[in-house]
């Protein structure tokens, strides 16, 4: 296995006609389908890259920008954003196209992360990213900031170090109602 490889070694993209077994009850392509087919080729980008079996840890902010109609074809893009030592984010583009009119729209963008396992279920190393231009690092230095920003907010709400005080302005204007006990 290579120790790095470029983010277009391990590039995926697949196209896929929405069908009336696609839709939700109000005639546009369920959200839930389009996940599902994110996640499946997070996958196959991830183990690509890796070389191996890999799973979603987690997936980062998943907005919907246009409804996708029955009859058009979806397009998905995927591509390594980040590699860590056992984990990869998969970067994914969904865009969709009317077949009659040839008009394309970005539809959804989202990040995956994924770890690579071994034959016994235990994470494995995964080759680096060999970074060959300016938009693979502006990528990379995004993951990087997103994984921070999540680590900062996770450890500020830790209950050991929570102080309900100090968020008491937060619900100020919002649509709730405190009883603390």
């Amino acid at each position: 296995m290579k120790k790095f490889k470029t983010a277009k070694e391990s590039r995926v993209s697949i196209t896929e006609l929405m069908l009336p077994s696609h839709s939700n009850f109000g005639g546009k392509v369920h959200g839930g389908h389009i996940l599902n087919l994110m996640d499946q080729i997070a996958f196959a980008c991830a183990s690509k890259h890796s070389q191996s079996y890999c799973v979603t840890a987690s997936v980062n902010r998943v907005d919907f920008l246009n409804p996708i109609e029955v009859g058009e074809l979806v397009t998905l893009r995927a591509s390594i954003n980040y590699t860590g030592r056992t984990s990869m984010v998969v970067g994914v583009r969904v865009d969709a196209e009317n077949v009659t009119t040839g008009k394309t729209r970005h539809c959804n963008s989202s990040y995956f992360t994924m770890v690579a396992k071994d034959d016994h279920g235990k994470n494995a190393k995964v080759p680096g990213l060999l970074i060959t231009n300016k938009e693979e690092l502006r990528r990379f230095a995004r993951s990087v900031e997103r994984k921070m920003a999540v680590y900062k907010r996770d450890s500020k709400y830790d209950k050991k170090k929570y102080s309900v005080d100090e968020y008491l302005e937060y619900v100020e204007g919002e649509n709730v109602k405190l009883n603390l006990d």
